[in-house]
């Protein structure tokens, strides 16, 4: 059948994934560096293929996933910093790539590396692709926590080139509001979502436990899993010491978990290619449909927070290239940060919360592990098993980036795709999304105000942040929080429904504060 296909048609021949455990166990010392984690994800993915020396020899281009430590809005992390990590994996490796490539934050990256490399490989502009990630966020903070200093860093000399969108994820206005961590940025997303179910907290909590427990389940059967512990969906969901609230309503166990040590790498090339270094047939997995949007990028401007756009467009656009829908999908890894991600995800792609498929293949994010922004290379590692495991199967994985901001998805089978690979340029289609409408957004907001959704932010201690997002009188958006070391009035917003209260806001000292009726 291979020899009817294209032989410029791109496939994954190999994927290597790996947790480690030494910072489970304390043992901080112990812990990989960056450099050689990446190496030995890249040699398991090599391994894969089932000719690992002839695959290594052929790489020409490498890729490597943003770390954390390089990511933060708030500044680096304290840890030498590796200047060109693509050329220390290739150093490690014994090759030399043609293309250094390290990403832009964004937990989209995984996919949309995939996307690109599928279409330079179709083009002949890259023979075989390594694109690999890891986090050590786990070892890193761990060691730091101990007063261990940890000598990570490595100039391999040379300048990486840059892929992806490097542009802040916030603007000015919604940092001094607390509107620029994910754990505060998602919930607010959440209440909307619950409002337009016609849900009360306490139904929709049940509902977000029952959701967030299939995901547990998967995890708990997966031994790469960070926290391989079956949980109940009443676990989930209900407030406790063990599972307090983080920002509300998510509770910790709806959280994404960034302190892990995982890597995972794949091997992309032709089929051709693929041929001529003897890698099995057996071992390829094709591309069958891929797209990427991205949201209206600043979080204030968005028009509707319980829809996302960008995820229902590229959706159309990934099962139109594949001649699919989403019916014909057997496994799927959609994005888990939160549950707000993943119910975008089902609205997009019009799934039932109970969908009998299931949404992970993985675990997720808050118990297989949130490997910073490389947990979807673990998605699509785990997708190429899968779909190896049934032969013909169509699996879909989705990711994201920042806050439901930039998103992209994958369709992976045994199948062969048919004729010569093409995707739409994303580029063409981005415009339907950037010409959406916006609300009119006033920085100094005062006077009658209502609620249009909201979160309340803890800490270990309990509510230390409320964050309002609300409309004036005359329609107009603001961003506020409730007054500074109010417990009281932050305990009466989870307490009371939030959703369309009235107050009033009053912007002093450079903040909107927002004080309920």
């Amino acid at each position: 059948m291979s020899d009817s296909i294209d032989p410029r048609t791109p496939i994954l021949i190999g994927g290597g994934q790996f947790t480690q455990r030494t910072a489970q166990q304390g043992k901080f010392a112990e812990g990989e560096a960056p450099v050689p984690m990446l190496t030995h994800a890249a040699r398991l993915a090599a391994d894969d293929t089932g000719a690992a020396d002839a695959v290594v020899k052929a790489i020409d281009a490498i890729a490597i996933v943003r770390l954390i430590a390089d990511s933060s809005e708030a500044g680096r992390l304290p840890v030498g910093a590796v200047t060109n990590p693509p050329r220390s994996v290739a150093r490690q490796l014994g090759v030399t790539a043609k293309r250094e490539i390290y990403t832009a934050p964004g937990g989209n990256t995984p996919q949309q590396l995939v996307n690109h490399f599928a279409e330079e490989i179709a083009a002949g502009r890259t023979e075989v692709a390594l694109l690999a990630g890891c986090e050590n966020l786990a070892t890193l903070l761990g060691a730091l926590k101990a007063g261990l200093k940890l000598e990570w860093g490595e100039d391999a000399g040379g300048t990486p080139e840059e892929f992806g969108d490097y542009r802040r994820g916030v603007n000015d206005y919604e940092k001094a509001h607390g509107v620029w961590f994910p754990v505060n940025n998602y919930p607010l997303f959440e209440n909307a979502i619950r409002g337009a179910k016609g849900r009360t907290v306490a139904e929709h909590q049940k509902k977000l436990g029952e959701l967030f427990a299939r995901y547990n389940e998967v995890a708990a059967a997966n031994p790469l899993s960070w926290f391989p512990t079956r949980r109940s969906a009443e676990e989930i969901a209900t407030p406790g010491p063990k599972n307090r609230y983080v920002g509300f309503p998510y509770t910790k166990y709806m959280n994404a978990v960034i302190e892990v040590d995982q890597a995972a790498a794949v091997v992309m090339t032709s089929v051709g290619k693929a041929r001529e270094l003897g890698v099995p047939e057996e071992k390829w997995v094709y591309l069958h449909g891929c797209a990427e949007a991205t949201d209206i990028w600043h979080l204030s401007e968005r028009a509707d927070y319980t829809v996302s756009p960008a995820i229902k467009l590229m959706g159309e656009k990934a099962f139109a290239m594949a001649g699919l829908t989403i019916a014909d999908i057997a496994l799927m890894d959609l994005y888990s940060c939160f549950p707000s991600a993943v119910e975008y995800a089902l609205d997009a792609f019009g799934l039932a919360e109970d969908d009998p498929r299931g949404f992970t293949v993985t675990g997720g994010l808050p118990y297989f592990g949130g490997a910073g922004n490389n947990y979807v290379m673990h998605s699509i590692v785990t997708m190429m098993d899968k779909v190896r495991e049934k032969p013909g199967a169509f699996g879909l994985v989705t990711a994201n980036g920042m806050y439901a901001t930039k998103h992209a998805c994958g369709i992976y089978s045994t199948a062969p795709t048919k004729g010569p690979w093409k995707r739409e340029n994303p580029k063409d289609y981005q415009k339907q999304i950037d010409a959406l409408p916006r609300p009119k957004v006033v920085v100094e907001a005062n006077g009658a105000a209502t609620i249009e959704t909201y979160t309340v932010v803890h800490d270990r201690n309990g509510p230390m942040l409320g964050i309002v997002v609300g409309r004036l009188a005359d329609g107009s958006r603001f961003l506020a929080n409730t007054p500074a070391g109010d417990v009281a009035a932050m305990e009466d917003l989870m307490a009371k429904e939030g959703l369309g209260r009235k107050g009033t806001v009053r912007h002093e000292n450079g903040k909107n504060i927002f004080v309920a009726a």
